[in-house]
């Protein structure tokens, strides 16, 4: 039962950057404040040995999960600038936008591929299999 206890669900596990199989080992190898590594991935699950990179170029597919998070990015950008700052001008609309972007760029990119890895990448949880 207590095994039970410490099973992660998807959201749990897709927050947290975890293999989509086993939901125990890190898709990443260094933490996301890590500026200059946050992209580097295990080529294999530490925990399941899953292979996260399916097929040569399967990454590319996060591209559009990565715009539509930039989408949601914006806007939530341009409707804090709104409500706010009382609608600014185009060019404190534009610095702000880039700003948030590119402090948000390193989560974006993980997020957005562990999104796709999740959605798009068909594998099954598995939690009996790694025991």
């Amino acid at each position: 039962m207590q095994k039970s206890m410490t099973k992660k669900g998807p959201l749990q596990a897709i927050v947290e950057g975890k293999c989509p199989r086993c939901r125990e080992g890190n898709m990443f190898l260094y933490p996301v404040l890590n500026l200059r590594k946050f992209g580097a991935m295990h080529e294999n699950c530490p925990h399941c040995s899953h292979r996260f990179e399916q097929e040569p170029g399967f990454y590319y597919g996060a591209m559009y999960v990565s715009y539509a998070l930039s989408v949601g990015i914006f806007l939530t950008s341009v409707f804090v600038l709104y409500v706010f700052a009382g609608d600014p001008s185009l060019e404190t609309y534009i610095i702000s936008i880039s700003v948030v972007a590119l402090l948000l760029y390193p989560f974006t990119f993980r997020y957005s591929r562990v999104i796709f890895t999740y959605v798009f990448g068909g594998v099954t949880y598995d939690p009996e299999k790694f025991k």
